[in-house]
């Protein structure tokens, strides 16, 4: 069988989902950060992705995605935060991670529903802590992954802070999605795919056993303290799609298509 190809974040927060899969011989799994994932998956540099939703509401029709595991939460994400020098309200410039689309996405949403402003977002490189395309400084900045564990803002500059899973759960009751397991439309069924979604799936509810195990073989070579990490695998984040998820997955893009940031219409689900 030709390997199939699998991109997925290097994030601890993927671990559940993709810890043994270099054990599968039949696999070929790649790394890139959130953003880079669909274009990889469209561009058929893999077969299957762990991609952002965002991504899949603004190539509906070309991608499906696959219920065998996803990146959510239900509550506090403690990894897709904001931190503003100024109260939220009075945030009008933020700089948002490039690593991410649908948590910029989210990021207007609330925004949005909760403050009643539309700021202008710019992106932000996260690593060289530089904002491009504009000479002011943000007044706000939007950070995803392990980086805001191992590098946050200093507090004194930044002391307004928002977790947008949790801004997300008391705006809607209801959990949030920031990727799933996606295919390119019309493959769902290839048997690449399907094998690859039975090992996903497989691998998902084994990983689900030994989170333990994960944070201690893990957690210190990404920065992360072992407490925390434990606390953010074990407890903050939801690895399985139900149907909780899948009604998300649709009021969130309602309400992105409301702001204008895609277009409205179910998404599609292979199974």
């Amino acid at each position: 069988m030709t390997p199939v190809r699998i991109g997925c974040v290097k994030y601890l927060n993927t671990l559940p989902l993709v810890e043994g899969l270099s054990a599968w011989r039949d696999a070929q799994v790649t790394s890139a950060v959130p953003s880079r994932l669909i274009d990889m998956l469209l561009l058929r540099e893999v077969d299957v992705a762990l991609a952002s939703v965002i991504d899949a509401a603004r190539n509906r029709g070309r991608v499906a995605l696959l219920p065998v595991g996803m990146i959510g939460c239900d509550g506090p994400t403690m990894t897709v935060r904001v931190f503003s020098r100024v109260p939220f309200e009075q945030a009008r410039l933020i700089g948002a991670d490039t690593d991410s689309h649908t948590s910029v996405a989210l990021l207007r949403v609330v925004m949005s529903r909760r403050f009643g402003a539309a700021p202008r977002i710019v992106d932000y490189d996260a690593r060289e802590h530089v904002a491009t395309g504009t000479p002011e400084q943000p007044h706000a900045l939007l950070l995803i992954g392990d980086k805001v564990e191992t590098d946050p803002p200093d507090p004194a500059a930044y002391p307004h802070t928002l977790d947008l899973g949790q801004a997300w759960k008391e705006l809607t009751g209801l959990p949030f999605v920031y990727a799933v397991w996606m295919c390119r439309a019309g493959e769902q069924d290839s048997v690449p795919v399907r094998t690859a979604a039975s090992v996903l799936d497989r691998a998902r509810r084994h990983n689900a056993t030994r989170i333990d195990w994960l944070v201690g073989a893990r957690a210190a070579e990404r920065g992360w303290h072992a407490a925390d990490a434990a606390d953010y695998l074990g407890r903050k984040l939801r690895f399985a799609v139900g149907d909780a998820e899948r009604e998300a997955v649709a009021r969130f893009i309602d309400e992105c298509a409301a702001l204008g940031v895609c277009d409205a219409g179910p998404l599609d689900w292979a199974f």
